[in-house]
């Protein structure tokens, strides 16, 4: 007997990744157990990021909303996809990359066992059109890799908004922050062995240089460390 789909909303938030959104959004209704609703969330894309919105649209195994904003980046793009939500449950997913068929289903039923936050194991690969001098200039770890990313969280709704919205002055690391307040919050996070996710290196991603990433990195741990010295009292 087939089972109904859970009551699951996907963000997707997305930013000039019109090449790679439909293999995206598709990862996602092929799930072995399909949410109810994707939500995209244009964060002010200048490619054709629109014209391959309408045409996901027009499918309709799992119905995509889509809505545009100016930039404002992802942590705003995220909250606003999670102020659409209007479910049980929620997962956010990057716009260029693709989900192990599995993947909903392994996590609901980490959920359904007491879990409140839900990881697994991330894979890079790298995006198979690009030329061979680009290709040979990433750095694709073969290893999974695992820790806390939002394109592989699974949570109720109101465990997300327990924790709050992501701060969007965080322009990089803003999932950092945000799961630094819900391990404040002493939330049970689980991450599973398996990959749920393959994470796609095709330039534009590795393009920050990694002094500007020291740096983003370093104001979230700043902050994060600011907020507890706040709460325990010390100076």
């Amino acid at each position: 007997m087939t089972q109904p789909p859970p009551d699951l909303t996907v963000v997707i938030p997305a930013y000039n990744n019109a090449a790679y959104l439909t293999e995206a959004v598709e990862s996602v209704r092929r799930q072995t157990r399909p949410p109810r609703r994707i939500v995209l969330v244009d964060d002010g894309s200048t490619d054709n990021t629109p014209d391959v919105a309408a045409a996901l649209n027009a499918d309709g195994a799992v119905p995509l909303d889509y809505v545009r904003q100016d930039n404002a980046g992802p942590a705003a793009a995220m909250n606003c996809g999670a102020a659409m939500a209007g479910s049980e449950l929620i997962a956010f997913h990057s716009a260029d990359d693709i989900w192990v068929a599995e993947k909903t289903e392994w996590q609901l039923a980490q959920i359904e066992s007491g879990a409140e936050l839900v990881f697994g194991h991330l894979q890079n690969f790298i995006s198979p059109e690009l030329d061979a001098a680009v290709a040979a200039g990433l750095h694709c770890p073969l290893e999974p890799m695992a820790g806390p990313s939002a394109g592989a969280l699974l949570t109720r709704l109101q465990t997300f908004r327990k924790v709050g919205p992501l701060d969007e002055r965080f322009q990089i690391g803003e999932f950092m922050d945000w799961y630094a307040r819900a391990s404040d919050l002493g939330l049970k996070a689980v991450t599973l062995p398996q990959v749920v996710s393959m994470r796609r290196l095709h330039g534009r991603n590795h393009s920050l240089s990694r002094k500007s990433l020291d740096v983003g990195y370093a104001h979230v741990l700043k902050a994060v460390l600011d907020r507890r010295r706040a709460r325990s009292g010390q100076p």
